[in-house]
Protein backbone atom coordinates (compact mmCIF):
# COMPACT_ATOMS: atom_id res chain seq x y z
CA UNK A 1 0.00 0.00 0.00
CA UNK A 2 1.62 3.30 -1.03
CA UNK A 3 1.81 6.37 1.17
CA UNK A 4 -1.04 8.86 0.67
CA UNK A 5 1.01 11.93 1.59
CA UNK A 6 4.59 13.15 1.77
CA UNK A 7 4.37 13.33 5.58
CA UNK A 8 3.29 9.68 5.79
CA UNK A 9 6.18 8.69 3.52
CA UNK A 10 8.70 10.61 5.64
CA UNK A 11 7.38 9.01 8.85
CA UNK A 12 7.68 5.54 7.31
CA UNK A 13 11.26 6.31 6.27
CA UNK A 14 12.15 7.35 9.82
CA UNK A 15 10.53 4.22 11.29
CA UNK A 16 12.31 2.02 8.74
CA UNK A 17 15.64 3.62 9.64
CA UNK A 18 15.03 2.92 13.34
CA UNK A 19 13.88 -0.65 12.65
CA UNK A 20 17.12 -1.32 10.75
CA UNK A 21 19.16 0.19 13.59
CA UNK A 22 20.45 3.23 11.68
CA UNK A 23 18.60 5.68 13.93
CA UNK A 24 17.91 5.32 17.68
CA UNK A 25 14.27 4.51 18.45
CA UNK A 26 14.30 7.24 21.11
CA UNK A 27 14.55 9.87 18.32
CA UNK A 28 11.17 8.87 16.82
CA UNK A 29 8.09 11.03 17.42
CA UNK A 30 4.42 10.89 16.49
CA UNK A 31 3.45 8.80 13.48
CA UNK A 32 6.89 7.29 12.94
CA UNK A 33 6.84 6.00 16.53
CA UNK A 34 3.47 4.31 16.01
CA UNK A 35 4.64 2.81 12.70
CA UNK A 36 7.26 0.69 14.50
CA UNK A 37 4.67 -2.09 14.83
CA UNK A 38 4.58 -2.47 11.02
CA UNK A 39 6.77 -5.01 9.26
CA UNK A 40 9.92 -3.90 7.47
CA UNK A 41 8.34 -4.82 4.13
CA UNK A 42 5.28 -2.63 4.82
CA UNK A 43 7.50 0.28 5.86
CA UNK A 44 9.54 -0.10 2.68
CA UNK A 45 6.37 0.11 0.58
CA UNK A 46 5.37 3.34 2.32
CA UNK A 47 8.84 4.88 2.30
CA UNK A 48 9.61 4.11 -1.35
CA UNK A 49 6.45 5.76 -2.69
CA UNK A 50 7.12 8.49 -5.25
CA UNK A 51 6.58 11.90 -3.65
CA UNK A 52 5.73 13.77 -6.84
CA UNK A 53 2.09 14.84 -6.85
CA UNK A 54 1.48 13.87 -3.21
CA UNK A 55 0.07 16.46 -0.82
CA UNK A 56 2.22 17.30 2.23
CA UNK A 57 -0.59 16.03 4.48
CA UNK A 58 -3.48 13.73 3.62
CA UNK A 59 -6.99 15.16 3.64
CA UNK A 60 -9.06 14.33 6.69
CA UNK A 61 -11.93 11.96 6.01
Amino acid sequence: MPAKSAAQQKAAGAALSAKRGDTPKSKLKGASKSMMSMSEKQLEEFAHTKRKGKPEHAAKS
